[in-house]
């Protein structure tokens, strides 16, 4: 389960990303970017190259693919993922579907609930079992 949440993760980072990049032509802003043009950006009144930068490379798609290969990187050593990721994960996913309900965020649903899942069945199988006859 932590594998496939880690996985989507990294899918749902990556495509944003790349989605923005080419269906959404953000790519064509490259060379303003590159040449210092968002230096003196205004972010009340962004330019179409400064909006083109925040929508792909200055989202939260990069972090969201690294969070999922951490995780995925963490499951392969056998080493749960904490909880508080897939919680922090859960309420931006919960903030992303109320102000921008027609996104992918159902992804994100089904991530938070694997890794929730896969978290909570790693730590039962990690729990002490109690000893016989000593008080509890």
């Amino acid at each position: 389960m932590i594998k496939w949440a880690g996985w989507t993760l990294v899918l749902c980072g990556a495509a944003h990303t790349l989605g923005a990049l080419t269906v959404e032509k953000a790519a064509r802003h490259a060379g303003t970017w590159f040449s210092g043009g968002l230096w003196h950006e205004d972010l009340a009144q962004m330019s179409p190259a400064g909006s083109a930068y925040w929508l792909s490379m200055d989202s939260f798609g990069p972090p969201l693919a690294v969070i999922g290969l951490i995780v995925v990187w963490l499951d392969r050593r056998g080493i749960t993922p904490p909880a508080f990721i897939a919680w922090t994960l859960g309420i931006w996913t919960v903030v992303d579907a109320v102000v921008q309900p027609f996104t992918p965020w159902p992804l994100g649903v089904l991530a938070i609930v694997l890794l929730l899942a896969g978290t909570r069945r790693a730590a039962r199988h990690d729990a002490p079992a109690p000893r016989a006859g000593l008080p509890r």
